[in-house]
């Protein structure tokens, strides 16, 4: 494995149809191809619009198997360009039973792995308890012939355990596909306290961890069929060192193919000169696993 990495963030609004989204992907997928991208990376759900803000058991009707025709397009792709591409999808794994699920496709075109989005989140106009299920496959690092990548989902990206785990099983790049956005009434007065919060949180889990992050949202104002003022997803996708340097940064508004050169030796850099895996007490923190309080 080559000790640089070129890593790409796709960050994309929604074409206003799963064809359209499909067709731009591609494209945004091609033209980080062309930049010497070996990993790609998708937002959240980027097929279809946010249909999160609301409950619609039509929408049900938009979810496909692992190994659907979204992956099936992205593997063509990905045999074509040698290019790591992870996928963001909503999947259908039986009949009433549905996640949300990150897929890492091969550079020659297998399904590497599968990741299941482990905290689902229930806020006003994010209504995922709704759509999907828990994940069950855990916390996981796939094999690639990148390295071991780690594979979480939004809201998993304000849960330290998450990344944790994750990064214990090897993973030396973090990537987190995401669909977050303001409510337009908060954005004036919290907009930009909610984005500072979620940068931070996710370059302390590469400090902590000593590994790569890349972070990947979407863009673009989205009203839900039931009307309101809907929201409107903040960008700011990003790519950070072990070090919580950024390598880049996103707008907040448009599209873009961000690109960033990861040197992974810094994996070994950070962890050799800042233990934290060496001096964690593992004998003192089984009180994690309660809900709170000792």
């Amino acid at each position: 494995m080559t000790t640089t990495l070129r890593l790409a963030a796709i960050q994309m609004k929604y074409a206003g149809s799963p064809k359209a989204s499909l067709a731009h992907a591609l494209e945004m997928l091609g033209d980080a191809a062309a930049k010497g991208a070996k990993v790609a990376c998708l937002p959240e759900l980027f097929l279809t619009d946010y249909f999160c803000q609301g409950l619609d058991s039509s929408r049900f009707d938009l979810a496909e198997p692992v190994d659907g025709a979204t992956t099936q397009a992205l593997a063509g792709l990905a045999k074509k360009t040698g290019m790591v591409i992870i996928n963001s999808i909503f999947e259908k794994a039986a009949e009433g039973l549905y996640y949300n699920t990150a897929v890492v496709i091969e550079k020659d075109g297998a399904i590497a792995g599968i990741y299941r989005k482990m905290h689902i989140p229930h806020d006003p106009l994010f209504e995922e308890k709704y759509y999907f299920t828990p994940g069950d496959l855990g916390f996981k690092a796939h094999a690639t012939s990148a390295g071991k990548l780690g594979t979480l989902i939004c809201w998993d990206q304000w849960y330290p355990e998450g990344a944790r785990l994750t990064a214990m099983q090897g993973a030396h790049t973090l990537f987190y596909p995401t669909a977050i956005g303001w409510h337009p009434s908060e954005k004036a007065e919290w907009g930009d306290s909610q984005v500072d919060s979620w940068i931070t949180i996710q370059r302390a889990h590469a400090i902590a961890n000593g590994v790569f992050v890349c972070a990947v949202n979407r863009i673009g104002h989205e009203t839900p069929p039931q009307g309101g003022d809907g929201l409107t997803f903040f960008g700011n996708s990003f790519i950070c060192d072990p070090y919580g340097r950024m390598l880049a940064h996103a707008s907040h508004d448009k599209e873009e193919v961000l690109i960033a050169e990861a040197d992974l030796s810094l994996v070994e850099h950070k962890r050799r000169n800042w233990p934290f895996f060496r001096d964690r007490r593992v004998d003192a923190y089984g009180d994690l696993t309660k809900r709170f309080g000792a």
